[in-house]
Order: structure tokens, then C-alpha cells, then sequence
């Protein structure tokens, strides 16, 4: 019999994670135990405020089960039982980390406001919801690895849009298809693209500038999130590394789909995804992103 009390409950997170197939999956196996476990349960806590909104087949339900997944979050880091192994092994992550609980509120204010909130209509509203899905991940998941300097904990706002906005990119037919759309009308109007233009049939010069501008956008998230490399401990430069390696390659994915990520989801190779991995663990942000510059050269060159 184990010593441990909640090592089930850090299992339950292990087997949510690993069945998920996220692109965090690989780089979350490169912490230390300890760390590997409060990290996963983080993830697992983002999945299931994720879920209970998408798999929610009206508002209504869905706001009701996320009132009581809020109360449930608050009585669990306050030390009352709960029958939930995810906030169980979250509230144990909360104490051996002292990861500010205003974060984990954050994600779940964030997602709720995906029950109200089906378009955008500037970039400043963007960039405040990112700032609770993302951002707020990011500060938490920064108190798990460690850091080097006060710093990290702003440079985490940069790395956790850059994150964000990729996905946004990678899953815009998905959302359309649950009537979301995360790309403001500011954008668009700049773009000269309609909203019909966006699930419309053929080319769209519009939808193409849309992308364009958009992929650029997020690109320049990256280039400040460089810098995050080095105010991490070592654990957390190493997992940071292999998350940027991921994502800095589903964003060259997206940008190479052009307008083609309005019809159908942009999904790498996971070979791509591991070599992209391993290529920033050893060289690192700064060379990940040189090599991506020089790599777009000569894709556009032909």
C-alpha cells in the first residue's frame, strides 16, 4: 500500500494527460517527479474547465456545472474533501508549489467566458481572454518550475499569448463550427475580409491577409517570449524550451496553410512536433526562431 494519499489522484491526472494527445504531453515528461505531477495536474484542471463547456450541450448546464466546479475549486484549496481526484491533486500541487490561487480562478473566469462570449470585437479583448486561458496557465505552471527573477512572471504574459494565438490559428474551422470565432472584427476589417469570406468556398484575397497578419502577430509574442529562457530554473528552461520548440513549429504549420487553416485544422506530423522539441532543448528560443527566419526565406524564395 502506498504512503502516499494522493498518489491515485496524481495517476488520474497522468492517464487524463496522457490519453489527451496534447502537444504538452512530451515536454511536461521532462520535469523532475514532483514537478512532472503538479504540472500534469495543472493540465488536467485546464482540460476538465475545458470540457464541461464544450461537451455541455446548452449554456445553461454548462454555466451550471461550472458555478459548482468554481465552489468545488474554492473548497478544495481551502482543505474541504472533495470527491474530484483532478482538485484534489491540484490543491496538493497549490501547497507544495505555492502557486497563487488567482490564477486557477483566472482559467476559470476565462473559460467562462466562452458560455457569452462567441466573437471578439477588438484585439484588446482578445488579449484579455488569452490573459486568463493562457497567461494564467503560464504564471502557474512558472511557480511549479521555478524561476530566476521576478521577471519571468511578466515575460510569462508574452509567452502564454504566443502560445494561445497559435492555437486560435490552428483550430479557427473547429470553432467556426461551434460558432466561435477568437479572431477580432478589428482584424479582420484591416484585412478587408467579410465575415462570409471566411467560410466561403475558393480563395479569399481577405482571408489570406487575415492569416497573414494574424500569423505575424503571434510570431512577435514569440520573439518576446524568447526571453523567458533565461529568468526559469533549469527544470523550468528545459520544459519551457521543449514547449516553444512545439509550438514556434505549429505556428510555421499554420503560416504555411495560409488562408487553408479557415477550412480544415492544421495537424503536424508528431515526428515534426518531437524533432521540433528536441531541436530547442538543445539550442534554445533565440535559435529556434533564427532557423525559422532562415527557413521562410527560402520556403518563399521557392
Amino acid at each position: 500500500m502506498t504512503s502516499d494519499p494522493l498518489a491515485a489522484d496524481h495517476c488520474h491526472c497522468a492517464d487524463l494527460l496522457g490519453r489527451s494527445g496534447s502537444s504538452f504531453a512530451l515536454p511536461i515528461r521532462l520535469l523532475p517527479v514532483a514537478k512532472r505531477r503538479g504540472t500534469t495536474a495543472l493540465y488536467a484542471f485546464c482540460r476538465r474547465a475545458d470540457d464541461i463547456v464544450d461537451e455541455c450541450s446548452d449554456v445553461q448546464t454548462a454555466s451550471r456545472a461550472l458555478d459548482a466546479f468554481a465552489c468545488d475549486l474554492d473548497g478544495a484549496l481551502a482543505g474541504r474533501p472533495t470527491a474530484d481526484p483532478i482538485l484534489r491533486a491540484l490543491a496538493d500541487t497549490v501547497r507544495r508549489f505555492a502557486v497563487p490561487a488567482v490564477h486557477l480562478r483566472e482559467i476559470v473566469a476565462g473559460v467562462r467566458m466562452d458560455l457569452g462570449q462567441a466573437s471578439f470585437g477588438t484585439f484588446a479583448e482578445v488579449e484579455e481572454y488569452c490573459r486568463r486561458v493562457a497567461t494564467a496557465v503560464g504564471l502557474a505552471a512558472v511557480h511549479i518550475w521555478g524561476y530566476r527573477s521576478p521577471r519571468a512572471l511578466e515575460v510569462a504574459h508574452e509567452c502564454g499569448m504566443a502560445f494561445q494565438l497559435t492555437n486560435i490559428l490552428r483550430d479557427i474551422s473547429e470553432d467556426r463550427q461551434r460558432g466561435r470565432l477568437y479572431l477580432p472584427a478589428d482584424s479582420l476589417a484591416a484585412a478587408g475580409c467579410r465575415m462570409e469570406d471566411l467560410d466561403a468556398a475558393g480563395t479569399r484575397p481577405g482571408r489570406g491577409r487575415l492569416a497573414r497578419m494574424e500569423c505575424a502577430r503571434a510570431r512577435g509574442y514569440f520573439h518576446r517570449a524568447a526571453e523567458l529562457d533565461r529568468l526559469l530554473s533549469t527544470d523550468g528552461r528545459i520544459v519551457f524550451r521543449a514547449m516553444f520548440g512545439v509550438y514556434e513549429s505549429l505556428l510555421r504549420a499554420v503560416e504555411r496553410a495560409g488562408e487553408g487553416v479557415f477550412v480544415r485544422r492544421v495537424r503536424p506530423a508528431k515526428p515534426m512536433l518531437v524533432a521540433a522539441s528536441f531541436l530547442a532543448l538543445g539550442a534554445g528560443p533565440e535559435a529556434v526562431l533564427a532557423l525559422s527566419r532562415l527557413r521562410s526565406r527560402r520556403w518563399h524564395d521557392g
